[in-house]
């Protein structure tokens, strides 16, 4: 029994030994053990396939595999035998990478071939390798790898080259790979190819010059209301104010990139998570033309410390539509989750003062969205307590003066030295703010004035028991409350 055999046969017998209520509702998990990075999220045959980074033997990471999962609407996702394991002699890992369905029907996936050699002081090589399949098996091209060390300008480091990603033109293939640079900083390589298979180095597309972190992760490339945008996921971040945390971060690159000389004309950069738990996005093109992404709900920093009798560990994001307003990447739950959306309950033109629970308003596999009117208020904060009972809670605040938001999990049952509490910027629109928050029972996401921030964090700790929502402002606010529960029929 080969790798990729004996990892589908560990499946096979221990995915169903997970009751669905030890999983997020409308989340996706991996099929059994540990998950990070999204890969290879793309369309074939007219359905979205999202692979990942895997481990089934274990909670934690491990020797790399590719999870499989497909779905028609974003939120109830099929588990599939796992696609990719590392059983070629050029790798020890199959690390990150794309895919996309070409002219002849099938599904080509790209990823990073990571290869560990020596005992004492190992020697780190990674390379570009193609697999071919059907949407269920994928065979490796024979001649893999298709991007390696030749292939590189001199003093370029095959230690740090991964993450490719793939796309098409009418008659061209292109991807971009991360790279470290000679100054030991990210940079981001262009590379094209007549059939996928041969490929040639084109130019160095951008630098980080340790601007931005030092090595980056994870490119992404797409255009976007005639933007083109790259989203980078950054290692080692230096805080900046409250745009940029410490560690490892995402950001979003919005400039114009001139096809002819490749040459990219950086015009904006922006933060585009400010959540505990987010890393390593990608992204997917609907055929109804929306720039759709999903990401890692899961911090490095924390990743060591799964929940305890867990026979899983790391989740996704819910995918998100990305639009372009006022030079900034908005982002918004997928529009497929209104119609899961059940049981509404409405509050209009409410006092709130001190604390404040509402009949109906709670939960833990729930959408609902607050809006809170401080333009005939002296009120100096807002909070909402949720995930809530009288030990455990996890907190959003509202600073009316500073403008900034700070979400904390302090209280949420966590038990490890990680970081539970982040503040980042929210601005008051006509003297109002609006926030949508999803629970999932085992996460948060939150959505400020309909897509300008977001946050996400998981709630690995806190009992499910724990379902309060309970507002709190200073002084007397206005406000509006509308909840749905989120029905699947699991």
């Amino acid at each position: 029994m080969n790798k990729l055999e004996k990892a589908r046969d560990y499946e096979s017998k221990n995915v169903k030994k997970i009751t669905s209520d030890e999983r997020p509702l409308y989340h996706m998990t991996p099929a059994i053990g540990w998950m990070n990075d999204p890969n290879g999220f793309s369309v074939y045959q007219g359905e979205y396939h999202l692979f990942y980074q895997y481990y089934p033997y274990d909670t934690k990471w491990g020797e790399m595999h590719w999870g499989h999962y497909k779905t028609k609407d974003f939120l109830k996702w099929e588990i599939l035998p796992a696609a990719l394991a590392p059983d070629e002699a050029y790798e020890s890992g199959c690390f990150s990478g794309s895919a996309l369905e070409r002219e002849d029907g099938k599904h080509l996936l790209m990823y990073t071939a990571h290869l560990e050699e020596g005992e004492e002081e190992k020697t780190i090589i990674e390379t570009q390798c193609i697999a071919i399949g059907d949407g269920i098996d994928y065979v490796k091209y024979e001649e893999n790898p298709v991007i390696q060390e030749e292939d590189l300008p001199e003093d370029f480091c095959v230690c740090d080259f991964r993450d490719p990603k793939i796309w098409k033109t009418e008659d061209k293939y292109y991807a971009i790979c991360a790279n470290r640079a000679e100054d030991g900083a990210g940079q981001l390589l262009l590379f094209s190819s007549e059939d996928a298979m041969k490929w040639k180095y084109e130019k160095t597309l951008e630098r980080c010059f340790y601007e931005y972190g030092d090595m980056w992760e994870c490119p992404d490339y797409f255009e976007l209301e005639n933007k083109d945008i790259f989203v980078i996921s950054p290692m080692n971040m230096k805080a900046k104010d409250l745009e940029f945390h410490n560690g490892h971060s995402v950001i979003g690159m919005i400039g114009t990139l001139d096809k002819e000389s490749w040459s990219y004309k950086r015009e904006q950069v922006q933060n585009l998570e400010y959540g505990l738990d987010f890393y390593a996005p990608q992204t997917v093109l609907t055929p109804d033309g929306r720039r759709v992404m999903i990401g890692w709900m899961q911090s490095w920093a924390s990743s060591t410390f799964p929940p305890e009798k867990n026979q899983w560990f790391g989740m996704m994001t819910v995918p998100r539509e990305l639009t372009l307003k006022d030079g900034r990447i908005y982002q918004n739950p997928v529009r497929e989750l209104l119609s899961y959306r059940q049981d509404p309950v409405i509050y209009e033109n409410i006092d709130l003062q001190e604390t404040l629970e509402l009949d109906g308003v709670s939960g833990r596999t729930i959408d609902f969205t607050t809006e809170v009117d401080f333009s005939c208020s002296e009120s100096k904060y807002f909070t909402m307590k949720i995930a809530a009972d009288d030990r455990y809670y996890s907190l959003i605040s509202f600073d009316v003066e500073k403008e900034s938001l700070t979400v904390d999990r302090t209280y949420s049952g966590v038990h490890h030295d990680i970081v539970n509490m982040r503040t980042f910027p929210a601005y008051l629109k006509n003297g109002k703010l609006k926030l949508r928050v999803l629970l999932d029972r085992f996460s948060v996401e939150v959505f400020v004035n309909d897509g300008e921030q977001a946050f996400s964090m998981t709630l690995y700790h806190t009992p499910m028991s724990a379902d309060k929502i309970v507002f709190g402002s200073e002084k007397k606010v206005k406000m509006n409350v509308e909840k749905y529960a989120i029905i699947t029929n699991e």
